[in-house]
């Protein structure tokens, strides 16, 4: 309701008159509108039963916005690597320090390429990216290993999020056969097992240019840190993220009150941990680069560190 009043006080106000009629010419007369009568009685017990439930769900919800300003994209390419694949494995590495393991982790992309196409499911916890996880917690590996680990994570990841793009995805496919099964009363389970595997990190990037209308850079100020959703899981964690910008991302983490397992505020703190300790390094990465290259008498691909502390 606040982002809705904002738009209509700075946007619909120029379509109306001083006294509050609709500036233009009507293209037709509308009929008039007729009261409808409703007789809830009979539904009133389900309405309030409902109510109730909805509140308990409402209520059990904790949700932390975090404000990441620390860097954004900009350093992220920089470093060659798309930002959406960056953050989610950086979501990778945060989900393991928050709970010691590995989950299914969901992410949705649209089908807009399809007539009527929606979304599919990207899957970011691979082999590849639970190499590079546990290269990040092992002390004997160099930052030059971890950054090929992390590189080979983020094409897989860059792959598989093209193939959910354009047609080859998995999920809504096994999802099909799953209601064709139930439809043809054929008992599946493979299906079943599959299907009722938790999503305990389901995440999502929400788009940040959605109006042409202002221009966000000339006023950094009026940047909204958006929107998010709920868990999945009843032990899981939803995270929305938007990357606003060359140094700012905002996250949205939801998880349930009700779970002693999870906490926003310790993921949230992970998320930031993750983060950091990726661009270090990328930062201990660039300047070794540097070092043999200059004792090479090379020239050095590193980008400014200097600069994009600016």
């Amino acid at each position: 309701m606040g982002h809705l009043w904002e738009y209509i006080f700075g946007d619909d106000i120029y379509g109306y008159d001083e006294a509050g009629n609709t500036k233009g010419i009507p293209e037709f007369q509308p009929p008039s509108p007729t009261r409808l009568n409703w007789d809830l009685t009979a539904l009133q017990p389900q309405i309030e039963e409902a109510t109730l439930d909805a509140t308990k769900l409402i209520n059990d919800v904790d949700l932390r916005i975090l404000v990441h300003n620390e860097y954004g994209k900009g350093f992220m390419k920089k470093c060659r690597l798309s930002p959406d694949a960056y953050i989610q494995m950086a979501l990778q590495l945060a989900y393991y320090r928050d709970a010691g393991r590995f989950s299914l982790t969901y992410e949705a992309s649209m089908t807009r390429l399809f007539r009527e196409g929606r979304t599919e499911t990207v899957r970011p916890c691979t082999i590849e990216s639970a190499a590079w996880v546990k290269a990040m917690e092992d002390s004997n590996t160099t930052s030059e290993e971890r950054v090929k680990l992390l590189q080979k994570a983020c094409d897989r990841h860059q792959l598989g999020y093209q193939d959910a793009m354009c047609g080859r995805g998995i999920d809504r496919h096994l999802f099909c056969l799953y209601v064709v099964s139930k439809y043809l009363e054929v008992d599946s389970p493979f299906l079943n097992e599959v299907l009722s595997e938790p999503w305990r990190l389901s995440t999502s990037q929400t788009p940040h240019g959605q109006t042409p209308k202002m221009d966000l850079k000339k006023h950094p100020n009026c940047i909204s840190s958006g929107g998010g959703f709920g868990p999945v899981a009843d032990d899981g964690y939803g995270v929305s993220y938007i990357i606003a910008g060359e140094n700012l991302i905002f996250f949205h983490i939801s998880a349930k009150l009700n779970c002693k397992q999870t906490d926003v505020h310790r993921f949230g703190d992970n998320i930031c941990k993750a983060l950091a300790d990726i661009r270090a390094m990328f930062e201990d990465h660039f300047k070794k680069q540097g070092e043999s290259n200059a004792k090479n008498g090379t020239a050095s691909t590193k980008p400014n560190m200097a600069k994009l502390e600016k």
